[in-house]
């Protein structure tokens, strides 16, 4: 009987071994929402193909292509900003999708400002 009892205190005493507890475990990271922007300004390039970027801003300043996605960059002396492109689900050309603007320093501007500025850069004209 005693022998029985010392391996029950063991083999419970390894097993606890076994559990975390609770108040030590690993929580999930929490991830932010994406930050919702508004589109007020940016109605003449954002659902704009290329082509109509050019037109707009002029030749762009950087061109990248990563499969059916496409970066136009167009810079200023007040901003730098970029344009992504994406293919509709239907088909089609490529549309701009969403935009980012910056300050030449890197910091952040915003973007109908921005898109302002570049309309009047003299490679828009």
């Amino acid at each position: 009987m005693w022998r029985q009892t010392s391996l029950l205190l063991v083999g419970g005493l390894v097993l606890s071994g076994c559990v975390a507890p609770t108040a030590d475990a690993p929580q999930a990271p929490v991830v932010p929402p994406p930050r919702a922007y508004s589109t007020v300004g940016l109605e003449s390039v954002i659902g704009s193909t290329a082509a109509s970027l050019a037109a707009q801003f002029g030749r762009p300043d950087l061109d990248l292509r990563e499969g059916s996605a496409r970066k136009l960059q167009f810079l200023s002396p007040v901003c730098v900003l970029d344009a992504y492109l994406y293919p509709p689900r239907r088909g089609g050309d490529p549309v701009v999708t969403h935009v980012d603007a910056r300050l030449p320093d890197g910091r952040e501007m915003d973007r109908s400002s921005c898109v302002a500025a570049l309309s009047r850069r003299e490679a828009a004209r």
